[in-house]
């Protein structure tokens, strides 16, 4: 970091900045661990002492030392396992209505608004990017950009079919109805992570639309890029400058992109996986949010919490934690025997 070199290198200081983050906590963990060996060795030592009584003192602090030993053991084999290189990146968020219609829509609105007020709790910042809105409510689409400590580290279990269950504002007989919403979680994508190649490129301009199809401004501001290598189509018309909504479409490109890099990589090692071990069919839904019992129940990991209201509202802290530490053992697991998360 004192190199005066990188100092004319903004990016690469950067790097090697996040890299020194990275390793102060297993530096500073191994310190301890090393200090605490230090002392046990000491402690083990004094026990055999012929003063009886300073060697029942010294059998004490060598339980104690043991103890607090074995406890940095684990933090420090936790700290040294392979980390998602994507955990400290900020995120784009996608939420799709999916099977319900109205309700589906309206759904996909309090999913946006629960993760915008945990983003808000930890102090993240949310900037929209695009949104088709349904017109009974709530959203059909809306995709952001979420910018923080580690955003993806902590949403990154959050992708796939949500499930409600509910009786509708509509429902006049009180049934009870189940829709679906599909959430998608990627990493930001910088430009060194993604290179595209301009004359991969197609840039349409047009003139923003509102809902109805009424015009919202008169000038060509909306943008559409397509990729075409992957057929990726990207629109952003949030912005009445049209430079502001090609920068938003690139950010999500970009994003998009790398995602299906990774989705690729992964289907590549589970279609070998397969070939070896056989197919095992996996529940499409990764979660359901009953109101009537008001339960949620994250059925990868197997976890419930009848606090419905409360993580509705934003409080998702113990249930991304619950979900998360279940998550990441299983990825460890199948990591350690060679298999795709």
């Amino acid at each position: 970091m004192s190199d005066p070199e990188l100092a004319r290198q903004p990016g690469q200081m950067k790097a090697v900045a996040k890299e020194l983050g990275q390793l102060r906590p297993v530096v500073e963990a191994g310190d301890r661990y090393r200090a605490v060996v230090a002392e046990l060795e000491d402690a083990r030592a004094m026990s055999a002492e012929e003063d009886p009584e300073l060697a029942e003192l010294a059998r004490g602090e060598v339980v104690s030392l043991e103890s607090e030993c074995a406890r940095l053991e684990e933090e420090l084999t936790e700290l040294l396992m392979p980390r998602d290189p994507n955990d400290d990146k900020n995120a784009l968020l996608e939420i799709r209505a999916g099977t319900g219609g109205d309700e589906a829509a309206l759904f996909a609105g309090d999913l946006f608004r629960m993760y915008s007020r945990y983003a808000d709790g930890l102090g993240w910042k949310i900037e929209p990017l695009s949104s088709s809105d349904s017109s009974a409510g709530g959203f059909k689409e809306v995709i952001a950009m979420i910018n923080g400590d580690a955003v993806f580290s902590k949403l990154k279990y959050e992708r796939g079919v949500h499930r409600v269950q509910r009786v509708p504002t509509t429902e006049s007989q009180g049934r009870i109805h189940t829709s679906t919403v599909t959430v998608a979680v990627m990493p930001e994508a910088e430009e060194v992570d993604v290179q595209i190649d301009a004359q991969d490129l197609r840039i349409d301009v047009m003139r923003a639309g509102g809902p109805g199809g009424q015009s919202v401004n008169t000038t060509d501001s909306a943008v559409r890029i397509t990729h075409i290598p992957t057929k990726i189509v990207v629109q952003c018309q949030d912005e009445k400058s049209q430079h502001k909504n090609k920068a938003k479409a690139m950010k999500v490109l970009r994003s998009r992109l790398l995602e299906a890099e990774r989705e690729r990589a992964d289907a590549e090692r589970a279609s070998e996986r397969r070939s070896q071990v056989g197919t095992g069919e996996r529940s499409e839904k990764i979660r359901t949010y009953n109101f009537p019992q008001t339960r949620v129940t994250d059925h990868r990991a197997g976890v419930t919490l009848h606090k419905l209201d409360a993580i509705i509202e934003g409080e998702l802290g113990e249930l991304v934690e619950e979900v998360t530490k279940v998550m990441t053992a299983r990825a460890r697991e199948d990591a350690a025997r060679g298999e795709p998360e």
